[in-house]
């Protein structure tokens, strides 16, 4: 099984648990918000090219909020436990497990770490590495910050470090690739990381990223 595979069936089975009103790490978010999310990502490519903001978000969003008045919250996760439809591109073979790691990994976590007394998981060596490889893409979201920035993970499996924002001064942040992960997509109150710079550039990207 794929690790997007186990992150779409650990999150589903979470979303179950915790029902359709458990709060999220995503801005103003539900669960069934986020399940909403999920679906229309994989089963409305129409409406999909909103999801990270821009000027079709209003449309986006607008979809989103119907299919999650229109579906029942059980129908929403069963549907994204069922996977892509077979015509959708995230049906494709080594799509999913591409594009889809991270995705559903962060989601995951996204639940888990809105619950009282979340605790971190263990995370498999395979699934770390595989968030290790696509840290690199964390440049898009670090292209805007005030310094530059490394991503240094902590623990044994190499390579250690990746530049994200090439610019002096330079802030090294330091956790596992999923902690890692978490910060550079935006969680940064719950993720598990270290600093490494002087104080004022790390003052800077604390305040950028906070």
């Amino acid at each position: 099984m794929s690790y997007s595979r186990e992150e779409r069936l650990a999150l589903c089975d979470l979303l179950d648990a915790t029902g359709p009103e458990a709060p999220t790490l995503c801005a103003g978010w539900l669960t069934r918000d986020l399940a909403a999310h999920l679906v229309l990502r994989e089963r409305r490519p129409d409406a999909a090219a909103g999801v990270l903001g821009g000027p079709l978000a209003w449309y986006t969003d607008r979809v989103q909020q119907r299919l999650s008045k229109r579906l029942a919250y059980p129908q929403l996760v069963a549907a994204f436990r069922d996977g892509p439809p077979r015509l959708s591109p995230f049906a494709l073979a080594g799509v999913d497990e591409k594009v889809n790691t991270v995705e559903y990994f962060v989601h995951h976590e996204d639940v888990r770490r809105a619950q009282p007394g979340w605790e971190p998981r263990d995370i498999a060596d395979g699934l770390s590495q595989a968030l290790w490889r696509r840290l690199a893409s964390a440049r898009f979201f670090m292209r805007k910050a005030p310094v530059g920035v490394e991503l240094a993970r902590d623990a044994d499996g190499g390579p250690y470090r990746v530049t994200v924002r090439n610019a002096r001064p330079t802030v090294t942040v330091i956790g596992t690739p999923a902690e890692l992960t978490m910060w550079a997509l935006g969680r940064t109150s719950v993720a598990h990381v270290t600093f490494d710079g002087t104080e004022p550039a790390v003052a800077k990207l604390r305040e950028w990223r906070s």
